[in-house]
């Protein structure tokens, strides 16, 4: 479920036994539950790219992400999230920390989205990493109490503070099999 803008996420070997504790807690609440494979953090929603619009678009993204330095951000704040047609439930850990940067890389990005017509991202958004999904709107049984534990299993974990300060070095887009990276300064 990757859109086509995003920042991508490198884990540590702690950060995947993190992951097995918290799926492991909420597969009580949800059995369905299955843990992402690949992570990353969404600066765009999924939009489809038509074939001719792909090296237009990647060299405007290009020109406007140019000027952005590398930076931190924390992620250490369960959460839980359903898409906009209510289809799928995640649970994520959303960004405490490096918020402004993420808002001004969305407001470049959304520039080169208004240029092609595309839908732009959200109005508030929540920045986050998905951590695991099931098919349906099942956050009445993940909120509350299966919340609570997934966050105490976060703020309990050794090395938690360093393991969920990400670096941001470059931004990802994808569109059909195409690739492309920008490096961030």
């Amino acid at each position: 479920w990757a859109p086509p803008v995003y920042l991508p996420c490198r884990v540590q070997e702690e950060f995947l036994e993190l992951l097995e504790l918290l799926v492991s807690r909420a597969r009580t609440y949800v059995s369905s539950l299955a843990a992402m494979e690949e992570f990353h953090l969404s600066l765009s929603q999924c939009v489809v790219l038509r074939y001719h619009w792909i090296d237009p678009f990647v060299r405007s993204l290009k020109e406007r992400l140019a000027s952005f330095d590398r930076f931190f951000c924390v992620a250490d704040q369960v959460k839980v999230y359903t898409n906009q047609n209510k289809t799928r439930t995640f649970i994520g850990l959303e960004v405490s920390a490096g918020h402004f940067q993420l808002l001004e890389l969305v407001s470049e990005v959304d520039r080169v989205l208004e240029e092609f017509d595309l839908p732009t991202f959200y109005k508030d958004p929540s920045f986050h990493i998905s951590l695991a999904w099931c098919v349906g709107d099942l956050s009445g049984r993940l909120e509350g109490q299966c919340l609570q534990e997934l966050q105490d299993i976060v703020d309990g974990f050794e090395d938690s503070a360093l393991l969920l300060r990400i670096q941001w070095e470059q931004i990802h887009c994808k569109s059909g099999n195409k690739y492309f990276s920008f490096p961030l300064r």
